[in-house]
């Protein structure tokens, strides 16, 4: 069966040429603007409500727009942003260590593995410096030094110190940040919230975006909201996998519908595998826990040289300690980027090294940074990471070394969209983890809040202006054949996920997808498992459409419901993304295939055929989505073997 076929080439034509330096400046003078008397006459949906969401509701009400926010959550604050530990990168320079805003640029397009668009880094780059600003202005307590400054500390794929946080919680006090500044428009009536309301399907007309249908999750009403364009800032898809950092709500149902609906899903296939996470401790879990990439500042990764050994660390001497990271790449040593540090734990674990009852982990040890420093450093570091470490786990990492293992963490893809974050969809704006991303291949550690706050705060404000000024458009009311249509959908899936009313349950389908995924589609793919993983996915789909068990019915409080749908998404997105994987025969960043590796086990990229964005046009249910590649093009940083030796 054909997989796939060959679309018309894709281009991003708004980004600006000439000096990299000075594109986004030209781009943000060249756009059309917005009479401030004007906005009050436009509204924007806001889906989402994290760092990207809450940012751009409350910048684009401050404005003066008309906002609607949405999010699935209690409270705005309970987004899964909230979740990020170690820190936020920027150019700040503060540690006079040669860092600067092309040495960000640099630094992530190198650690994308030179999968993303130039002018875009750049762009990142230039707005970074903005948002520590921001966030210090709103009162996020940045950790300082003794002397008052703020402090900054190392990730992995820089060799410079330009990571500010605070302490291990940092998303959670830039996420209130923006919440704050976010209920301060609400509070004015420029915001209007709705917690508890899903999205569950896009409202196009006339080619253009023009609202949601969504459903209570309090009551189980469904309704239309309608405004003159839409941003999506609903997040990442990592738990397509099942077992994730993510929290467990999180899910690809927003974007995924977009994309049903004619906006193009671009390099589903990249999924950041983060070095640093709690390992899976038995079939029970339902989630997985992420341990910062902070912590590799102090602590450094060993296994035992001696495979299976199962002494007690303390008793292994010095020198029969592997430091494996230290040993292959001297240069970054614990600090490569997290799709290096991924796969260099799983070597050592697939050889028999690996440490713990599974045998499926490696020691992140402490000790030498706590002779070092002490321990009252440490702890001012890392001490609620230590705490939850803990509590988690019942050992003391201050006395006995942390055991780490790789784990699902952020989505590099997610919705095309051009230089203004607009998707192929007019008047659709994908920001945050929910677009294909600034990251390539790979996101650097830290550089998610980055990317997120940079879209909210500082590029979406300027970028949608620009379409609005056309506004505002046509109303439309919910007797518009295309919102009758829109609503009848989603109607109909939920009464047709009610009607089954089968013998298994949904936890038990999505398991069993999330295990396909990880094992072929994980952190090493091939030809043959990625054919066997879409057979699977294929009939597991079949099997689900007649076996869910799904209780209750559609009126009032119903998680089964809502998780049957979820999951219904992400059957139809995991064999995208094993398509995706398949039809890239090269390895990069997060994607590796076995079958395109250099002799020393390192990925193998295929420039010449490869250097592209893979954007899918979804072409029905019963026929093989359509490829449309956007060419990369590199003036600033040449392509080269990534090299962290």
């Amino acid at each position: 069966m054909e997989m796939f076929s060959i679309g018309e080439p894709i281009a991003d034509t708004l980004a600006p040429d000439g000096p990299i330096e000075t594109r986004w400046e030209r781009r943000r003078f060249e756009a059309k603007l917005v009479n401030p008397a004007n906005r009050r006459k436009l509204t924007v949906l806001v889906v989402g409500t994290g760092l990207a969401g809450g940012s751009a509701a409350a910048t684009l009400a401050e404005l003066g727009y008309r906002v609607k926010s949405y999010c699935y959550q209690d409270s705005p604050r309970r987004a899964h942003s909230i979740a990020a530990q170690g820190g936020i990168n920027a150019a700040k320079n503060y540690r006079n260590d040669g860092d600067s805003v092309h040495r960000l640029f640099y630094d992530t397009v190198k650690g994308g593995d030179f999968r993303a668009r130039e002018s875009n880094v750049h762009r990142l780059a230039e707005v970074s410096v903005n948002i520590i600003d921001q966030a210090v202005a709103q009162g996020v307590p940045f950790a300082r030094e003794y002397g008052g400054l703020l402090d900054t500390r190392s990730f992995g794929g820089a060799q410079v110190q330009r990571t500010f946080y605070a302490r291990g919680q940092t998303g959670q006090q830039l996420l209130l940040g923006a919440y704050q500044a976010l209920e301060r428009q609400v509070a004015l009536g420029r915001v209007e919230m709705h917690t508890r309301h899903e999205m569950l399907e896009l409202i196009v007309v006339d080619g253009r975006a023009r609202g949601i249908v969504v459903r209570d999750l309090l009551t189980g009403e469904i309704s239309t909201e309608y405004a003159d364009a839409v941003v999506l800032a609903s997040g990442g898809y990592g738990n397509v996998f099942y077992l994730s950092t993510n929290a467990k709500g999180c899910n690809v149902t927003a974007t995924w519908r977009a994309h049903r609906k004619g906006a193009y899903f671009a390099n589903p296939c990249y999924t950041q595998i983060h070095p640093t996470c709690i390992p899976v401790s038995g079939d029970h879990q339902s989630k997985l826990t992420l341990m910062s990439e902070s912590l590799r500042n102090d602590g450094r990764v060993w296994v035992p040289k001696q495979a299976r050994d199962d002494r007690n660390p303390a008793d292994i001497p010095e020198d029969e300690r592997d430091y494996f990271l230290e040993r292959m790449y001297p240069a970054f040593g614990n600090l490569v980027p997290r799709d290096i540090a991924s796969r260099a734990a799983k070597n050592v674990c697939d050889s028999g090294h690996g440490v713990g009852p599974t045998g499926l982990g490696v020691y992140l040890d402490f000790a030498d940074a706590i002779n070092r420093l002490g321990r009252h450093t440490v702890e001012e570091r890392y001490g609620n990471l230590f705490e939850m470490y803990e509590r988690i786990t019942g050992e003391n990492p201050y006395q006995v070394p942390m055991r780490i293992y790789p784990a699902v963490h952020y989505t590099m893809g997610g919705l095309w969209v051009d230089y203004d974050l607009q998707a192929t969809i007019p008047g659709l704006f994908v920001i945050g983890e929910a677009n294909f991303s600034d990251h390539g291949a790979n996101r650097l550690g830290a550089s998610a809040l980055m990317q997120g706050l940079a879209d909210g705060y500082f590029v979406l404000p300027n970028t949608i202006a620009n379409y609005l000024s056309a506004g505002p458009f046509e109303p439309i009311d919910d007797n518009h054949p295309e919102v009758v249509a829109a609503r009848g959908d989603v109607e109909d899936r939920l009464a047709r996920l009610l009607a089954v009313n089968g013998d298994r349950t949904v936890d038990s389908f999505h398991r069993e997808l999330g295990q396909i995924m990880w094992e072929h589609c994980g952190m090493e793919r091939t030809d043959a498992g990625l054919r066997k993983a879409i057979e699977q996915i294929r009939a597991l789909r079949e099997q689900y459409w007649r076996r869910v068990k799904v209780s209750g019915d559609a009126e009032g409080i119903n998680q089964s419901l809502e998780k049957a749908g979820r999951v219904a998404d992400f059957f139809e997105l995991a064999e995208l993304m094993c398509v995706d994987a398949l039809h890239r025969t090269e390895s990069c960043g997060g994607h590796f295939r076995a079958e395109s590796q250099t002799p020393e086990g390192e990925a193998q990229r295929d420039d010449e055929h490869f250097s592209y964005v893979a954007a899918w046009e979804f072409n029905g249910a019963d026929r093989p989505p359509v490829l449309h590649r956007e060419d990369l093009n590199f003036e600033y940083v040449h392509p080269s073997q990534r090299s962290y030796k």
